[in-house]
């Protein structure tokens, strides 16, 4: 079957929906917009530009920014050009940048809005040629602006072979060097469409991007989908300006994740504790303002298509959203599958669930219950990797997930954990760590955790506290811990209970590698980091250690 691409849907609003406003921008407090028309204005006017520089084909043209207005613009560019995007993540160091660029041998660079681009800036090869976005005082390069203002637009409606390389997408490395994940053209129009029409979105979706674009899932969901539905994407100014810019863009869709989920929840409880809510929604009249005064306060009056991804979300959490009238519904996806598996449908919700199959996608269980995916957008492979690219794929043409799950009666997926992550403890038994994680998480003083144990008899749980955590005293944030720890134990079998949790006082963060951008654990970097330590706080006496 053949489906429309997103440069087609680009053309289309352009000419049926030329004065709506596309994209909104806040800069200085102040909203930015432009209509489709302007949007496909500039990209004309840069694809041309880009022609006009004689590149070979199909190269590799890099961009590093935060989420803005133009990061989709050139993304767009790019495409109409004929070249292949390859998005880096925004919080990158100078190390990683010059990896991936070197890798992919990209010939161009966009650069837009960074926190410090003076440290990043070592990583660009010497002699790349760099374009910068507007609104980012990158002086030392040639502007989006003056390009566009002496360039005149491409006339005629190009588009691009379905079979065509789109993109390299390098993955936030959970597990060691990023590796580019390469995607055909033609897997945006199949995500855009049966996304669409499965999930049920709807023309004139608003969209709030502040997730980097760079990652799967923002690109497919905001970019992609919002090129289908005639949608609106508004962006965040930044992290302190985030809750005050998602209450203005009042979306009808959105997509957190586990760290978003808690942090609104610790927002809602730091004005109204849990005692007082709980009182308060039993009343039936009251219990509906507070929902709605909730809904509103979060900017989530709106949505009616609500996510979470990238990373498991606690079922004890999803669950305290669903008890003041927000439905999150799970997702289950990753890059190489072009964040197209498994989704939750706003009413079909099961809590613990990642939701059923998307649209012509095929789901089975391997060896060791390893979810296997197969459709029509799987990535065509990695990225001067062939003998890796072979492995991630079955006999039959399966994507090899490396996630543990199992499927219920009506086909709802639920993840157990990863097939390669399984430790052996001293005793000789294995313990798979994640799902014993997902209940650490469930602890609002946690930020993150990682579960470990090989060369001990038990495993042990590394943790850091969250902002509420810090903020509460020693003595409550220990016992709430002894509790959990004692709670968890009685669900596990005795080789896979919980010694003790070690509470660190060191942050895990993408700058110090112990998370990749899209805030995942790197278990390889936290075992390099604390390993020789283990069998110390092993033989701590207490269920609580403290760090630091």
């Amino acid at each position: 079957m053949e489906y429309k691409s997103p440069l087609s849907m680009l053309y289309y609003w352009e000419t049926k929906a030329p004065n709506d406003i596309y994209l909104r921008q806040p800069i200085d407090d102040v909203w930015h917009t432009w209509t489709w028309k302007q949007t496909a204005d500039e990209a004309r006017r840069m694809a041309a530009a880009i022609i006009d520089m004689q590149l070979p084909k199909q190269s590799n043209i890099a961009l590093i920014s935060k989420n803005c207005a133009h990061w989709i613009m050139c993304d767009l560019a790019i495409m109409m050009s004929g070249h292949v995007s390859v998005p880096l993540y925004p919080n990158l160091n100078a190390r990683s940048i010059q990896q991936i660029l070197e890798h992919s041998g990209s010939v161009l660079l966009f650069i837009g809005k960074l926190d410090d681009w003076q440290m990043m800036k070592p990583g660009v090869p010497k002699g790349l040629k760099c374009i910068s976005f507007p609104f980012c005082l990158h002086d030392e390069y040639e502007s989006w602006e003056n390009i566009i203002k002496k360039q005149e637009p491409l006339k005629e409606n190009v588009d691009r072979k379905a079979e065509d390389t789109g993109t390299i997408i390098y993955t936030s490395g959970t597990t060691g060097l990023p590796k580019g994940v390469m995607h055909k053209y033609g897997s945006f129009g199949f995500v855009g469409v049966n996304a669409t029409q499965r999930i049920g979105f709807k023309k004139g979706d608003r969209f709030f991007s502040y997730l980097p674009l760079s990652h799967i899932a923002e690109r497919m969901l905001v970019e992609t989908i919002s090129l289908y539905v005639c949608g609106q994407v508004s962006f965040a100014e930044s992290l302190q300006k985030f809750p005050r810019n998602l209450a203005e863009a009042k979306p009808t869709v959105f997509l957190g994740v586990h760290r978003i989920w808690s942090k609104f929840q610790q927002g809602v409880l730091a004005k109204m504790p849990q005692k007082k809510l709980d009182i308060l929604l039993k009343i039936p009249i009251i219990s509906g303002l507070i929902k709605r005064k909730i809904k509103t306060g979060l900017g989530l009056a709106e949505a009616s298509n609500i996510f979470t991804g990238a990373a498991p979300t606690p079922p004890a959490l999803i669950k305290w959203f669903g008890s003041i009238g927000i439905k999150i519904q799970e997702a289950y996806a990753m890059t190489e599958n072009c964040c197209y598996s498994h989704v939750t449908l706003n009413k079909k919700i099961k809590v613990g669930y990642v939701g059923q199959p998307l649209l012509e996608t095929q789901v089975k269980l391997g060896e060791k219950n390893e979810i296997l995916i197969r459709h029509d957008a799987l990535m065509t492979g990695y990225y001067k990797e062939p003998q890796m690219s072979e492995e991630a794929f079955s006999k039959d043409g399966f994507l090899h997930t490396g996630d543990e799950g199992y499927i219920d009666e009506d086909g709802f997926l639920k993840i157990t954990g990863r097939v390669k992550d399984i430790f052996k403890t001293t005793k000789g038994k294995y313990v798979a760590p994640s799902p014993i994680e997902m209940k650490i998480a469930g602890n609002s003083d946690v930020e993150q955790t990682c579960v470990v144990g090989s060369g001990l008899s038990q495993p042990i749980a590394l943790i850091t506290l969250s902002e509420k955590g810090r903020k509460t005293s020693k003595e409550e944030v220990q016992n709430g811990l002894r509790e959990m720890l004692a709670n968890i134990n009685s669900s596990l079998d005795a080789h896979e209970t919980l010694d003790k949790a070690i509470v660190l006082k060191d942050e895990w963060t993408v700058e110090n590698g112990l998370l990749t951008p899209s805030f995942k654990i790197k278990r390889n970097e936290i075992e390099k980091r604390y390993s020789s330590l283990y069998e110390d706080w092993y033989s701590q006496k207490g269920m609580v250690i403290w760090i630091g």
